[in-house]
């Protein structure tokens, strides 16, 4: 499975009036990683499904929203 975190270094310019955030992380959909939908996938449950917010665990992408607006190595 791909990891579905992806990080990158924004510019930081020698006179910025604020301290950079040196590495930025942002997550990628997992639907990029299929190309098509398999046959026979497995299935949540119907009330996991509606916690989840998808029926198909090959689909699930969790949220973290420390990584949303700090980064990983944020400040």
């Amino acid at each position: 499975m791909h990891s579905q975190t992806r990080d990158y270094f924004p510019y930081v310019g020698p006179f910025d009036p604020c301290p950079p955030i040196r590495v930025k992380t942002y997550q990628v959909p997992p639907q990029l990683f299929m190309t098509f939908q398999p046959e026979n996938l497995p299935q949540y449950s119907p009330m996991e499904a509606l916690k989840l917010g998808t029926l198909w665990p090959a689909l699930f992408s969790p949220y973290d929203p420390r990584l949303s607006h700090l980064g990983r190595g944020g400040t």
